[in-house]
């Protein structure tokens, strides 16, 4: 595939995330992918696996009870890594998450095989999601 692809796939990623279609996330992802949370809260670190990856969607959805909205601002197509620049926006327990966030996918064999998501302020996120 090449960067042009790369981009397409992203966008039908957050598209689908953006839907809460799980069917058309699990498609996305090699059985071992691995994504990378940044930042030391609750919902930091790495997920190894394509469930483990879509378990942290969903505790995304679940903890802001469906009020996480990712607004894509752009996508940086490549031919190793595709770059999606998002704006997130999530309430819970009377907080409001707006921040920043850049996410780097690596694609291989036309699946995402690493996302790499970095906050603009991982202690604002930690805090939020705790």
């Amino acid at each position: 595939m090449g960067a042009q692809e790369n981009a397409a796939l992203v966008r039908r990623g957050y598209e689908a995330f953006s839907a809460g279609d799980t069917d058309a996330l699990r498609d996305l992802f090699p059985e071992d992918a691995v994504w990378h949370a940044a930042g030391n809260g609750p919902l930091s670190g790495v997920k190894q696996g394509r469930d483990a990856i879509l378990a942290y969607f969903g505790e995304l959805f679940s903890r802001s009870n469906g009020s996480v909205k990712v607004t894509v601002e752009d996508v940086a197509p490549g031919d190793r890594y595709t770059v999606g620049v998002q704006f997130t926006h999530a309430e819970r327990n009377g907080k409001t998450l707006d921040q920043r966030q850049v996410i780097v996918f690596s694609i291989s064999d036309g699946k995402v095989a690493e996302g790499i998501e970095m906050a603009g302020d991982t202690t604002m996120a930690a805090d939020f999601w705790t």
